[in-house]
């Protein structure tokens, strides 16, 4: 089959590898489409993760073409999406319900091959695959897999966003998008922080109500002018960006809360400066929130599939496998918009 391959640090290749073998307790996946995440982009450049050979790869969905003896929820013919946050269901935190924060990490494109390939083998199928709604397309469920999940998680389950709060949500790609619209829907007030006038468009488009140009203004003093002085109940870091992390914490209300979805490189070129003091003074609280558990998906999907969250306008674009090392390029240079998908994996 066909795969783009990473070999090392931005040396990624099409290359014809082995089919993969499913697995009894397992699933194979003709897959049909794979979102190009940034956390692809941070392996690409090797910021973390850095394993190699290594198929990439982790929004993912697919038809089952093969089951294994053990899996009984999925038969073959039927459409699926992987959820990011794979499990095998043994650990402490699996049988607590944050399947998300499983000891094994069975993410694919990490714990094992993913799905910028013609297919896949999910292990512990049962528990590691969700059927997509008929009415929701392959490319819209590759948005859902992952980015969507973070951003709908954060806001809903982490952060507990209330009718009537300010929300701030800084950076406006896959999961700040999904952070604006899921905030939007659950009745808050959203400000969107983005560099890019097109990003701050769609912003717009998803729900924002205020919109604010890094380019052209410090974003914590309009927010403070914006909220009469008083700051936002939720600031969304969805970039990781360490500097961007500092800003979300300077834009809060007393008793506010940072919600960390973005992830940074490793070691100290990744941390952030926190200013304690103003911390305790403000009863302040920094939550970080990792995808989310595979409960999560139930509600998210059949709020898709009744249109009462439009995902549509997200995706903007679809690749084949052989430019998926051309869109990591434009991320360098940000020249990205919204969610691209590849969905042609024939070269």
């Amino acid at each position: 089959m066909k795969a783009m391959v990473l070999e090392g640090i931005e040396n990624y290749n099409l290359r014809e590898v082995p089919k993969p073998e499913c697995q009894p307790h397992g699933a194979l996946l003709k897959v049909m489409a794979n979102g190009i995440c940034r956390s692809d982009w941070h392996k690409w450049h090797g910021h973390y993760s850095k394993k190699y050979p290594m198929i990439l790869g982790h929004e993912i969905v697919g038809i089952v073409e093969e089951v294994g003896e053990l899996t009984t929820r999925f038969k073959p013919g039927d459409r699926v999406l992987v959820p990011v946050s794979g499990s095998d269901g043994t650990c402490d935190m699996c049988k607590a319900g944050h399947g998300n924060l499983c000891e094994s990490y069975l993410v694919p494109g990490i714990g094992y091959a993913g799905g910028f390939a013609e297919y896949v083998a999910v292990p512990y199928a049962d528990r590691n695959l969700e059927l997509l709604p008929d009415n929701v397309s392959f490319e819209e469920g590759a948005i859902l897999s992952c980015r969507y999940i973070t951003g709908f998680n954060g806001v809903v389950d982490i952060a507990k966003v209330k009718i009537g709060e300010w929300v701030a949500v800084y950076g406006c790609g896959g999961v700040g998008l999904a952070a604006i619209q899921t905030a939007h829907a659950m009745g808050a007030f959203v400000i969107a922080v983005a560099r890019k006038q097109s990003s701050l468009d769609m912003a717009k488009k998803m729900g924002a109500d205020y919109v604010i140009s890094a380019r052209e203004c410090d974003p914590v003093e309009k927010i403070k002018e914006i909220t009469n002085g008083r700051g936002v109940d939720v600031a969304v870091e969805s970039l990781g960006n360490k500097q961007v992390v500092v800003q979300c914490f300077n834009s809060l209300a007393k008793m506010g809360r940072l919600l960390q979805l973005g992830v940074t490189q490793d070691g100290p070129e990744g941390d952030a400066s926190i200013p304690i003091n103003p911390l305790v003074q403000g009863e302040l609280q920094i939550l970080g929130s990792l995808s989310g558990p595979i409960q999560s998906f139930k509600p998210l999907l059949e709020l898709v599939a009744a249109g009462k969250l439009d995902i549509k306008p997200m995706l903007t674009e679809t690749v084949a496998l052989s430019q998926v090392e051309d869109v990591f390029k434009r991320m360098d240079k940000g020249d990205t918009l919204g969610v691209i998908v590849c969905n042609d994996f024939t070269h």
